[in-house]
């Protein structure tokens, strides 16, 4: 699950507001790169201490208007990992739930309560990337697939 300003590393909270803000997203961003927490904490927080120090007082306002972090658009998620666009969509499985992973992806995009919601997530995703979602049972086989290809 991604940090916000409200759950994030302890070791974050002494941080101005508008460094904490930029380090969860960067920490964030690169746990999506399939980063370990462990690396992605320290190396976030100095990026984002030097970002400070270099920052307009305009990019700083910006920041600190900006919605919370973990809102990011699908787009902005596979910019890290272009390769991930033509890849379809998994729902599996997890300890938490459901899953919904991109093929080859480290880690899932979502974790949900619910089957039907990593479905009906999993699909929102597949339509925007013109791929197709890959359903599988509890036991892992294939249950479904849906097409998005054009």
């Amino acid at each position: 699950m991604p940090w916000d300003m409200n759950d994030y590393p302890s070791s974050m909270k002494n941080l101005k507001y508008a460094v904490r803000k930029k380090a969860i997203d960067i920490a964030n961003a690169m746990i999506d790169e399939g980063y370990e927490e462990g690396r992605a904490i320290p190396i976030a927080t100095n990026q984002a201490k030097e970002w400070y120090k270099n920052a307009s007082q305009d990019e700083i306002r910006k920041l600190k208007e900006n919605v919370d972090p973990t809102e990011r658009s699908d787009s902005q998620i596979y910019k890290s990992r272009p390769e991930l666009m033509d890849k379809g969509e998994h729902v599996i499985p997890h300890s938490n739930g459901w899953a919904v992973q991109s093929q080859d992806a480290k880690k899932p995009s979502e974790v949900l309560d619910h089957k039907d919601e990593a479905v009906k997530r999993a699909k929102e995703i597949a339509k925007n990337k013109g791929t197709e979602v890959i359903i599988h049972k509890k036991n892992g086989k294939i249950q479904d697939r849906v097409s998005y290809k054009s």
